[in-house]
């Protein structure tokens, strides 16, 4: 389960990269860190990725569970 502050970091990332995308700047400075991505496309892909790990780090232990129903026979009476 993530911390409060390393949700926090993940979501000043989503916004930092949202901000750069919008902008159509390819470097981005998080946390004192420069970092310059060769396309927009890899921008976009790093901004999806940090996203993906804010939502899991939101949702906690809540997983989806889903069941599978399997039925043996050979489909006819």
């Amino acid at each position: 389960m993530a911390t409060p502050e390393e949700i926090l970091i993940l979501k000043e990332a989503v916004t930092s990269l949202n901000a750069a995308i919008a902008s159509g700047a390819r470097s981005v400075t998080l946390r004192g860190q420069t970092i310059t991505y060769n396309t927009t496309a890899s921008l976009i892909q790093a901004r999806d990725d940090q996203q993906r790990q804010l939502t899991i780090a939101e949702a906690g232990d809540r997983r989806s569970r889903q069941s599978y129903g399997y039925q043996s026979g050979r489909g006819y009476d």
